[in-house]
């Protein structure tokens, strides 16, 4: 067992032998954020000079640290003091096969105030032919992320206003660069408040009948540097806006086919667009804003001509897919061939129940509070997840620890036993019985 493994583990079994003290759980809200970009050559000698964490009339900035390359990130390296690519001719599965991909996914940074909007000030140099694109995202109190939203990087970018206030930041730079000549020396993000947004978040999951294509390419890298394994679970949505750090689900679909429903991460980005985030209303849709929601670009390019039967990259739209499904979820939810499925995207509804993460990895969901009964989904990774209630249900052990009592989780439609809710508790404090 890996040693950052044991020291979980261990953790984990001094929390059952302490029951009696109270947990600490850490709710960070994430949001906001601005984009500005230096033009090649201006060196990031401005923001060197300031100080990594600074508040000046109620804003909130800081410096990213780049030197930090983890396992969330994709294909890229810090060398020689800037983030650059790794392999020039790396290319994902579904993101349109352009080759010089690469994606850092930055710590969140907890913030001491309520913030719904975000600057970033990106110092990189950026040779013709290349791209840098920088997102933020929010995590709110209760526990909720806000969608990536940025742009490319460009000297005329300008502030991000994220939907709702958080009080932590996520950002995430993405660099297309075929030639590796791409480096970005420094970004800093500066967070306040601004107006309250005026479209309140929708009481239940937006759901749409959409057609699904199976992904297959096993062997392949997903934009979030997933490795496509046989009998595979994730899907693939044509926009970045809903995708999904490696490992996690913290953007998740429903996928309810011919023979029965599957909740499962989104890993890729496709079919055909990569700036088709379909799911959300028209007024704050990434692009195509005059396609009414839940209808997909490329449905509407492949049943009526739109754009001229193009995709956003003049590709001639050979059907009418919103949505790939890696082999397992194809064949779970009862597709033999490509075909109509009704998907949930279940981060768009508002937070039913209480918040808490979890632990472990491939964590089953069941039907039924025990371990005989059906799985309805997993947990890739680890996840916040939103608890309904609890019962006592069959006894069960892991990694030493002994507990009978399950949480139901309405977004999944099943139940987890709370030995993977990360908190010491065997029974979740202020979450009602079923």
């Amino acid at each position: 067992m890996p040693g950052p493994e044991r020291e979980r583990h261990a953790m984990r079994q001094r929390r059952q032998l302490h029951r009696s003290l109270t947990g600490v759980l850490s709710t960070l809200v994430c949001l906001g954020l601005t984009v500005t970009a230096q033009p090649a050559g201006a060196a990031g000698t401005r923001a060197s000079a300031r100080a990594a964490s600074e508040e000046v009339s109620g804003e909130i900035s800081w410096r990213a640290d780049l030197s930090r390359v983890d396992t969330d990130d994709v294909n890229v390296r810090h060398t020689r003091g800037a983030l650059a690519v790794r392999q020039r001719d790396f290319r994902t599965t579904a993101e349109g096969g352009e080759a010089g991909y690469g994606s850092q996914v930055l710590p969140p940074r907890t913030l001491d105030r309520p913030v719904n909007r975000v600057r970033a000030e990106l110092s990189a140099e950026v040779p013709s032919g290349a791209r840098v694109a920088v997102e933020v995202r929010g995590r709110a109190e209760d526990g909720s992320w806000t969608e990536w939203r940025g742009t490319e990087a460009g000297p005329e970018a300008s502030a991000v206003s994220l939907p709702r206030t958080v009080v932590a930041v996520q950002a995430r730079i993405t660099l297309w660069d075929k030639a590796g000549q791409a480096r970005v020396q420094g970004l800093r993000l500066t967070a306040d408040r601004g107006p309250e947004p005026r479209t309140p978040r929708a009481a239940a999951a937006f759901s749409a009948r959409v057609f699904a294509t199976r992904e297959g390419l096993v062997g392949g890298t997903t934009a979030n540097g997933h490795v496509i394994q046989p009998n595979d679970h994730f899907v693939a949505l044509p926009s970045r806006r809903g995708l999904s750090p490696n490992g996690s689900g913290q953007y998740s679909v429903q996928v309810c086919g011919p023979a029965r429903c599957e909740t499962a991460p989104v890993w890729d980005v496709g079919p055909w667009n990569i700036r088709d985030d379909h799911w959300n209303p028209s007024s704050v849709r990434e692009s195509f804003k005059d396609l009414p929601q839940g209808r997909p670009q490329a449905q509407a390019a492949y049943e009526s001509g739109y754009n001229g039967g193009l995709d956003g990259s003049g590709r001639r739209v050979l059907n009418p897919a919103g949505i790939d499904l890696a082999d397992g979820t194809f064949a779970n939810v009862g597709l033999r061939d490509n075909g109509w499925v009704t998907v949930t995207y279940l981060w768009t509804g508002t937070q039913t129940g209480k918040s808490f993460p979890t632990w472990g990895t491939a964590v089953r969901i069941r039907q039924q509070a025990t371990t005989a009964s059906a799985e309805v989904a997993r947990l890739a990774g680890p996840t916040r997840v939103n608890v309904s209630c609890q019962v006592h249900g069959q006894r069960v052990t892991v990694d030493g620890i002994t507990n009978d009592a399950w949480s139901y989780l309405p977004d999944y439609g099943g139940y987890i036993t709370n030995i993977y809710i990360d908190v010491p508790e065997q029974w979740l404090p202020g979450v009602p019985q079923c």
